[in-house]
C-alpha cells in the first residue's frame, strides 16, 4: 500500500520503506542512550541491541595466535629457532619441569582479546562465554582425544568474589566438542598473586596448591585442562602435576589466550638467542 504525502506544491507518493527503517532504528538508539558507556572495545556507539557491551565487528576482531618459531608442546612463540632443541621443543618442556604434555592457546593476551576477557572474567558478562568458546573450539587440537574436560580451579575465597569463568569455559568446550566435563580438581588453598614473581617464584607459590577429588576419576584418562589465560605456564602444571599423580595418562592444557613473552626489541650488546620463556 502506498501512503500519499502532501507538500505545498504537489503530491508526491512516498514509499513507506525510508519511514520502517527510521523506525527500526529508534530501538537501537534508546539502547545507545540507556547505556552510553557500553562501547568497551572500539569506543564506538553500538548500533544493535547486545547482552554484552561489545559491536559484532569487536568480536569478530581477535586474530589466532601466529609465530614463525614456536615450542611444539607448550607452544610459546619465540623470535628465532635458538631456544628449541633438534625436535622443537623449548628448555622448560626439555627439563621436565611443564606439568603439561602440551597446550593450546587461541590468541595472544593483548589486543582485542584481553579487554574480552576482562568483560567475561572481572565484570561477570555470561553472554560472552558462547563467542569465547568458539575461540577456544578454534585453538582444539583435531588430532588428539580426550576423555574429560577439567576447569582451572579457583579458591573458594575467589570463586565466591567473582565466579570461576574457567568452568564456564570448560562447561561450553565441552558441550560442543561432546567431551564430558568434570570439576575434577580442588584448590586446597589460597596462593599470593603470580604478578611480579621470577619463573621461579611462580612454580613455588602454586606448588602443592592442587588436589584430585575423589581419587580414581581421572586416573587412565586424557584430560584436557582449560584455563582463560596463561602466563608463564607455572599454574597450569602445578594443576597437570596433580591431575598426573592421580593417575591421568595424559594432560594437554587449552586456554583461551597466552602472555607472548617474546621481546619487542633486544637491547644492543644482548644476545638475539636469549630464551624468553
Amino acid at each position: 500500500m502506498w501512503r500519499w504525502v502532501f507538500s505545498s506544491s504537489r503530491t508526491t507518493p512516498v514509499s513507506p520503506a525510508p519511514l520502517l527503517s527510521t523506525f527500526r532504528q529508534v530501538p537501537y538508539g534508546l539502547f545507545s542512550l540507556l547505556f552510553p558507556e557500553a562501547r568497551r572495545i572500539c569506543h564506538r556507539s553500538l548500533t544493535d541491541i547486545t547482552r554484552v557491551p561489545v559491536r559484532s565487528r569487536g568480536m569478530r576482531a581477535p586474530e589466532p595466535l601466529a609465530a614463525e618459531y614456536y615450542c611444539v608442546t607448550c607452544r610459546t612463540p619465540f623470535h628465532n629457532r635458538f631456544p628449541l632443541d633438534a625436535d622443537g621443543c623449548c628448555r622448560l618442556c626439555r627439563s621436565g619441569i611443564r606439568g603439561f604434555d602440551a597446550a593450546s592457546c587461541f590468541g595472544t593476551y593483548e589486543g582485542t582479546l584481553r579487554p574480552l576477557i576482562h568483560l567475561f572474567k572481572y565484570s561477570r558478562m555470561k553472554p560472552l562465554v558462547k563467542p569465547l568458546a568458539e575461540y577456544l573450539a578454534a585453538a582444539l587440537p583435531r588430532d588428539q582425544r580426550f576423555d574429560i574436560a577439567v576447569p582451572m580451579p579457583l579458591h573458594w575465597r575467589r570463586r565466591w568474589q567473582r565466579g570461576n569463568q574457567s568452568e564456564l569455559l570448560a562447561r561450553a568446550t565441552a558441550s560442543r566438542s561432546g567431551i564430558p566435563m568434570a570439576n575434577a580438581v580442588r584448590r586446597m588453598r589460597a596462593t599470593e598473586s603470580q604478578a611480579g614473581l621470577s619463573n621461579a617464584q611462580r612454580r613455588a607459590n602454586v606448588s602443592g596448591a592442587f588436589r584430585v577429588k575423589g581419587g580414581r576419576q581421572v586416573q587412565g584418562l586424557r584430560v584436557l585442562l582449560i584455563d582463560d589465560v596463561m602466563t608463564t605456564g607455572a599454574t597450569a602444571a602445578a594443576c597437570a602435576q596433580a591431575l598426573k599423580r592421580a593417575g591421568a595418562k595424559s594432560v594437554a592444557l587449552l586456554a583461551l589466550a597466552r602472555v607472548d613473552r617474546r621481546l619487542a626489541e633486544v637491547p644492543a650488546g644482548e644476545s638475539s638467542h636469549r630464551e624468553v620463556a
